[in-house]
Order: C-alpha cells, then structure tokens, then sequence
C-alpha cells in the first residue's frame, strides 16, 4: 500500500511539474519578446527603482513608468508558476526516493530534495513582496 501511495505521488509531482514549467516557459517567453524600455538598458536599474519605489522616492515619468512594468511582471501571478515547478522538482525527488525505498528507512539522499522546496519558497517570497508594492505604486502616482 505506502510503495503504490509514494508512486502515485511522484507521478503526481512530476505532471503538475511539467504542468508549472510549460506555463512558467510561456510567461518568460512573452516577457522576453516585448520591447524593452530605454531606462531598462541600464545595468542595475530594476534595483535602483524598486529601492526608490520602497523607500517613497520621489520619480521621474521614465522611472515611474519601468517601475509599474518591473512590479507588475515580478507580482505576476504566472511568476509563482517558476516557484512551483521548482517545489514539484523537489516534491518529486523526495517521492522518487521514497519510493525506491520500497518501505526501508530514509537516509540523508532522501531528503536532498528539500533543498529546490527552501528555494522555491523563499522565491515565492520574493514574488509576494512585489506585490505589496503594486499598492506604493498607486499612491505614488
């Protein structure tokens, strides 16, 4: 019964892995064919602005403009999609091994697997972040 239960589970992980990264490759694709912005050429300037978004600085239009399209592509809901591909990665290692296992005691390789999870949760993180400031960017304007 727990040998079928943690395949079921790793087939699973694995399909609404693949599920995650094709509609992940699908945003990434869509951001990468849209024009750029001139302000975007420069190197660090996605930081400098989401630093002057967060401390309430005052912006030029150009500013403003690149800082509404870096949050709102960062505050995509499509973004979590990357994050969740990246948690079913590890869902499926840690399920595959479990597996494999066929009942005996997990070892240390098992749970290598956690490591993508910690990254994808603290990238979901990042993600939420920027959505709190679509909220700045309002008052800004």
């Amino acid at each position: 019964m727990t040998v079928l239960f943690w395949g079921y589970l790793t087939i699973a992980a694995l399909s609404l892995g693949l599920v995650l990264a094709f509609i992940g490759s699908l945003y990434v694709r869509r951001l990468e064919s849209r024009p750029t912005l001139p302000i975007s050429e420069e190197i660090g300037s996605a930081k400098s602005v989401i630093r002057k978004v967060r401390k309430r600085e005052p912006m030029s239009t150009d500013e403003l403009t690149y800082a509404r399209q870096v949050v709102a592509d960062r505050g995509n809901v499509r973004a979590l999609c990357i994050a969740g591909a990246l948690f079913m990665l590890g869902c499926f290692f840690v399920f595959g091994s479990l597996y494999h296992l066929h009942g005996a005691t997990p070892s240390e390789r098992t749970f290598l697997g956690a490591i993508p999870m910690f990254n994808s949760m603290a990238l979901s993180i990042q993600i939420l972040r920027h959505v709190l400031l679509k909220r700045r960017l309002r008052e800004a304007a």
